[in-house]
């Protein structure tokens, strides 16, 4: 007779399991709770009752070795915790994965394709433009024309980098939209263990630069305005430039105390309408005439390259206003790609500067300087309404790039004060120390194209091209950086290019302003 006894034993086992009750759905949670206790022996002594060790189940032996169901039974029991907690976590990857954070966006006033062009184009047309003739003269024509086009397709990819990471921390937070320094803020804090201590320092230093960079800028208005309307003024009696710059400093107080944007939108409008004019009129006295190649250097010494870059970095001075445009606009799906609003913008903004550049100076030569509208004829008529059509325009272009580092510093200087009156006198005062400080900064340092090569140095290659490289290595910790790693080695080299032109940039604008005689 065949023996039964395991059998037997195996009926035995399986009686008790079958009037075990049916598991609910939040069993698993249970069990993994007292897991979780098996490892824990200090949660033993606080009136738990400790579950048996699942590792020795009694006659486990005869189990294994005559139930290929009962094995099946016991993994499924073993892996029920870890399949309910990978479902929890594939669901909400899953559900980071599909959200879409233009979707969640609500706009007031939402922006077309053809406003947010505009805009991209006015954020990065300004006195970077008339300084680009200056710019190739301390790189060489060849060498001024093709470091454009790179540096243009650079800063270009820079933004992109910027509006990625953008989107990928806001699918990762669940947040319809960042700005500049939100995004470095968040891609520490859900980097690297070891930088998130650093989150609130990386928003601080992107704030810090905005706002050096932006008062910058207000600086060179300032300055450019003033020289200017000396330009014009000298046909008829010379008088110090910083004179100039005193008579313009009560209006530009009155107009900057404008708090509303609303009431700056004509302003804006008419500032537009002069440059464009400005910049035609401009085009044509550099294209009249114009000399033979050779008569300029092709390429420039080492000494001056750091002065083109800080130049040229500088006149690409938008990425400050990316961010804002692609996520106020309608539908911001086309705002990238090959053919979207930014490569389209770029290139029309790329294209500008080098073709003002490249024949700004080889009109003018060795002579080119700081502004090429001061380069215009001394006496003729249209030149001369050339120069105040564009000291019209910069004058009140003043109050919007003034108007973003005024309302970083303004809620900061308002919450020290109670009531309403003293909150708006505290405001008034912020805004004319800010005004008469640039008014300083541009008296102090009164040569354009040194201040234009100092700010972009600076603040606009640790913005554009510093910033952007550190940012996405953050955020892509975590999730891979392509094939051999080719992200993180592309990263790098911007990193590496822009901090050499931020430190030799730097040098040789500061040298510059010390010793204006150096060429």
């Amino acid at each position: 007779m065949e023996d039964l006894t395991p059998l037997t034993n195996l009926q035995q086992l399986a009686e008790p399991a079958k009037r075990k009750p049916k598991m609910s759905e939040r069993q698993p949670l249970l069990l993994q709770q007292s897991d979780n206790s098996d490892y824990e022996g200090s949660r033993s002594g606080n009136g738990l009752i400790r579950p048996p060790v699942r590792s020795s189940p009694p006659d486990s032996t005869l189990v294994n070795v005559h139930s290929e169901d009962s094995i099946a039974v016991h993994a499924a029991a073993a892996g029920d915790d870890d399949d309910e907690q990978s479902s929890q976590t594939g669901e909400e990857q899953q559900g980071k994965s599909l959200y879409n954070p233009t979707h969640h966006r609500a706009l007031e006033h939402p922006t077309s394709n053809f406003d947010t062009l505009v805009h991209l184009l006015k954020g990065n047309i300004g006195t970077g433009i008339l300084a680009m003739p200056e710019a190739f003269k301390n790189a060489g024509l060849y060498v001024g024309l093709f470091g454009t086009l790179i540096m243009g397709a650079i800063c270009t990819h820079c933004m992109h980098m910027l509006v990625n990471c953008s989107h990928e921390l806001c699918r990762r937070l669940q947040q319809p939209s960042l700005d500049f320094s939100e995004v470095a803020f968040c891609s520490f804090d859900t980097g690297p263990l070891g930088l998130r201590r650093y989150s609130h320092l990386a928003r601080r230093v992107v704030t810090t630069f905005l706002f050096i960079t932006q008062i910058g800028f207000c600086c060179v208005y300032f300055l450019f305005v003033a020289l200017n309307i000396k330009d014009v003024m000298d046909h008829y009696f010379k008088l110090d430039v910083r004179i100039y710059l005193l008579l313009m400093l009560l209006p530009m107080v009155l107009l900057n105390l404008v708090r509303n944007l609303k009431y700056l939108t004509p302003v804006s409008l008419i500032a537009a309408v002069l440059t464009v004019a400005g910049l035609a009129i401009s085009f044509s006295y550099m294209l009249h005439d114009l000399p033979d190649t050779h008569t300029v250097k092709p390429y420039a010494t080492w000494a001056t390259l750091p002065l083109y870059f800080g130049t040229a970095i500088y006149a690409f001075e938008g990425i400050g206003v990316v961010l804002p445009l692609e996520n106020n606009m309608r539908t911001p799906e086309d705002f990238g790609g090959t053919t979207g609003v930014l490569n389209t913008g770029m290139v029309i903004v790329a294209c500008l500067y080098t073709s003002v550049g490249f024949f700004g100076y080889l009109k003018y030569g060795e002579s080119v300087k700081g502004s090429i509208t001061l380069n215009l004829p001394q006496g003729d008529v249209l030149s001369q309404l050339v120069r105040i059509s564009m000291a019209v325009a910069i004058f009140l272009s003043y109050t919007l790039q003034f108007y973003v580092p005024v309302n970083m510093v303004e809620p900061f200087v308002r919450s020290n004060f109670d009531t309403t009156r003293a909150k708006d006198l505290a405001a008034t005062v912020l805004r004319t120390v800010l005004v008469t400080f640039t008014f300083i900064l541009a008296a102090v340092i009164p040569n354009l194209g040194s201040i234009i090569s100092l700010v972009g140095a600076v603040s606009s290659s640790a913005l554009a091209l510093i910033a952007p490289p550190i940012i996405e290595m953050i955020t892509y910790y975590n999730v891979g950086y392509g094939r051999y790693n080719w992200m993180l080695w592309k990263d790098f080299l911007i990193l590496i290019f822009g901090l050499c032109g931020f430190v030799f940039g730097t040098w040789a604008s500061v040298a510059q302003i010390l010793n204006p005689s150096i060429d």
